[in-house]
């Protein structure tokens, strides 16, 4: 029978990671059970917070960013640039497995909470800390964004069509590919590792760093032929017939990613042109050929005239889904990667779920994300803290 604590159940986190990166790992760990503190500025709190449009209903009104990303968690308040908010910190720390953050490198060693300054009053701690370029390097202390990291791992230079501009993704490669999952699979090596060893360590993870991963078929190529890829004119980018986005008589697309041949040739079967692979020439004139002819077929036939085929399991041809799409899908439904959760003000909200499926210790879904400061008394009495402390913390605004 399955267990309903989770697979990380008694491993706690103190989480100081704002915004994206780090609050998607920490979630990630709290619903595969881990208990997550996550500590916010008293003053401002996660900036996630005050990102994108709200969510209102009932009076009450909370970002939508913040909801996705911050459930299963307790949050409290501190101050860690004051000295009692510091010592609040290694109070915790005394009872945590993991710390999480996501500041500049330096940061938080300047402040006297660095790893070198608690690994040997914590030996087990394992420390982790997301940062654009990593903790060592030339580019260690510059600012950046996603778009900063993808472009100097050269992935921006990829994205794009052909003759056109660079174009920033939609969404967030580095921060998630190359920040939270970097950083998740870290941690629960090290995890592992203090299993056997008893020590914890410290995780290093660059964004940019991460994200180079998505390189490793294009720089194959290039490593092979020594020429730089085209955007919008590799093999899976634009350039083969059978693996591209198509319009639709009335405007709107659809994809094909029939790379093997068999199910290029079961998807022109199903619409009478299998003479198109037949006659198709293996070059770059060829492929462009093919691909006009293509054009054209899709033009021929509306959005809802071609839905027909979506459902066939052997053509790997899809439709594009919207947002609300998404969220309605049937199969995503069934495998719980789009569910409700209960909020206290707001009532039932939509969240992704988790991707990560265990037969035996399933992921978990306790707690709705937390307001700024909700469980600071909670979490301060059970570490041990008096009424008299916490109150003095207060006028010391360090919580």
């Amino acid at each position: 029978m399955p267990l309903t604590e989770g697979p990380l159940a008694g491993v706690r986190v103190l989480d100081l990671s704002m915004l994206l990166p780090g609050p998607l790992c920490s979630q990630h760990l709290a619903d595969l059970g881990a208990e997550v503190i996550k500590v916010e500025n008293p003053r401002t709190g996660d900036l996630t917070r005050h990102l994108g449009n709200k969510v209102r209903r009932n009076g009450h009104a909370e970002s939508g960013a913040f909801l996705q990303l911050n459930r299963n968690k307790k949050s409290i308040t501190v101050n860690i640039k004051r000295e009692g908010g510091r010592q609040v910190l290694l109070r915790l720390l005394e009872n945590c497995d993991i710390l999480l953050e996501g500041f500049r490198p330096d940061t938080l060693h300047e402040l006297g909470i660095g790893y070198e300054q608690l690994k040997d009053k914590f030996p087990r701690l394992i420390y982790c800390a997301i940062s654009g370029y990593g903790a060592t390097g030339l580019y260690k202390d510059h600012a950046g964004h996603d778009a900063n990291y993808i472009a100097r791992a050269g992935l921006l230079a990829l994205n794009g069509s052909k003759g056109g501009p660079p174009v920033i993704p939609g969404f967030q490669v580095a921060d998630i590919a190359g920040g939270t999952l970097t950083a998740l699979a870290a941690i629960l090596a090290a995890l592992y590792a203090r299993e056997k060893t008893g020590r914890g360590q410290f995780i290093d993870i660059s964004m940019q760093d991460g994200s180079l991963q998505f390189l490793s078929l294009s720089l194959g190529d290039f490593i092979a032929t020594g020429e730089e890829p085209v955007r919008g004119n590799t093999l899976l980018s634009g350039k083969l017939p059978n693996y591209r986005v198509y319009e639709t008589k009335d405007g709107k697309y659809v994809v094909l990613a029939a790379l093997e041949e068999k199910f290029f040739h079961n998807f022109l079967r199903q619409i009478g042109r299998e003479d198109i692979v037949q006659n198709l020439a293996r070059d770059d004139a060829g492929f462009a050929a093919a691909s006009a002819e293509l054009e054209e077929i899709f033009k021929s036939r509306t959005h809802a005239e071609w839905a027909e085929l979506f459902n066939n399991p052997d053509i790997c041809f899809s439709e594009i889904k919207s947002f609300a799409e998404v969220l309605s899908d049937p199969h995503l439904r069934a495998r719980g990667m789009v569910r409700e959760i209960e909020h206290p003000k707001l009532g039932k909200i939509p969240v992704l779920g988790s991707p990560f499926h265990l037969s035996e210790t399933p992921a978990t879904y306790r707690l709705p994300p937390p307001e700024m400061g909700q469980h600071t008394e909670e979490i301060l009495y059970a570490a041990g803290f008096s009424s008299e402390e916490i109150e003095k913390l207060r006028k010391e605004r360090c919580i």
